[in-house]
């Protein structure tokens, strides 16, 4: 059985740890609050560790999903004194690729293999372990992650060499962006027309214009209530990774920007910690003043 450790137990990772947890495959946990690595590892069984050093040199495998970029280098220059050659690291948290490069480069002369695997799907994709993760590295190495993603993702896809997972990443974060904005977009353009909006949901979702957003925020966005799935804050971090690689490449994403530009606003109000279905906060029409306004 390999000893796994994870790294990181925020909304997505705590859900992730606990499948590998639930396969007997989790040995220890470490997250930034202590109190959170306590009770995670008081109710799945496994150890807390107080250094991030010490999950190195008990596990063969450690998973980190933290939140940025410097997290991730930061997490891996405390692992590198603990590593023994032939561990190996699976990043699944959302970073620039030249983050994940750079990290798996100095890895590599420790003798530690390195995958990033960022995930899609959300809170609920976590929860029930049906996540789609887009694998980068070596193909022996990420044959080797193979099992321990497995037991967290539904789909797991090898795009290329270290840092191509989190590329594809950063593209789906360009196509989420896009979404919310068509979908939110076209919700407030329904409720102006005064068309029973339930009805909408459905017909539209069934459609050519169904995707996953509006069957599982639609109805829930008319309500003006936001069930967290992926935080605004969070979304917004990646996508300022997007806009920097776009501008690398000599691209220009609009909508992008404009996702960005209404992700700053509701920060402002507050709402960075909402689900990215907030959006409909700014986009959704006023109600029309009644008759004694």
């Amino acid at each position: 059985m390999t000893h796994t450790g994870f790294i990181g137990l925020g909304a997505m990772g705590a859900p992730m740890a606990a499948h590998l947890a639930q396969a007997g495959q989790l040995r220890m946990v470490y997250n930034r609050s202590p109190a959170r690595a306590e009770a995670f590892a008081a109710t799945h069984g496994v150890v807390a560790a107080e250094r991030i050093e010490a999950v190195a040199r008990a596990c063969e495998v450690i998973v980190i999903c933290v939140s940025a970029d410097e997290d991730v280098k930061a997490v891996c220059e405390q692992l590198a004194p603990g590593l023994q050659a032939g561990s190996l690291v699976i990043d699944c948290s959302t970073v620039a690729r030249e983050t994940a490069c750079a990290v798996a480069g100095q890895l590599e002369a420790l003798g530690v293999g390195f995958v990033d695997a960022p995930v899609s799907g959300g809170t609920e994709g976590a929860r029930q372990g049906s996540l789609t993760i887009m694998a980068g590295g070596r193909e022996a190495d990420v044959q080797r992650a193979h099992p321990t993603l497995a037991l967290m993702g539904g789909a797991i896809h090898h795009m290329g060499p270290v840092g191509a997972g989190q590329a594809t990443k950063a593209v789906n974060q360009v196509l989420c962006a896009g979404i919310n904005r068509a979908v939110t977009e076209a919700l407030a353009f329904g409720e102006s027309l005064g068309l029973p909006m339930d009805a909408v949901v459905d017909v539209v979702g069934s459609g050519a214009g169904g995707n996953w957003f509006i069957n599982h925020r639609g109805k829930t966005m008319l309500r003006q209530h936001y069930p967290l799935g992926f935080k605004v804050s969070l979304h917004a971090k990646d996508l300022a990774i997007c806009s920097a690689m776009a501008q690398s490449a000599g691209v220009e994403l609009p909508l992008t920007e404009q996702t960005r530009r209404d992700y700053a606003e509701l920060m402002e109000q507050g709402c960075g910690d909402e689900d990215i279905s907030a959006l409909y906060r700014l986009i959704r029409p006023l109600p029309a003043p009644s008759a004694n306004d």
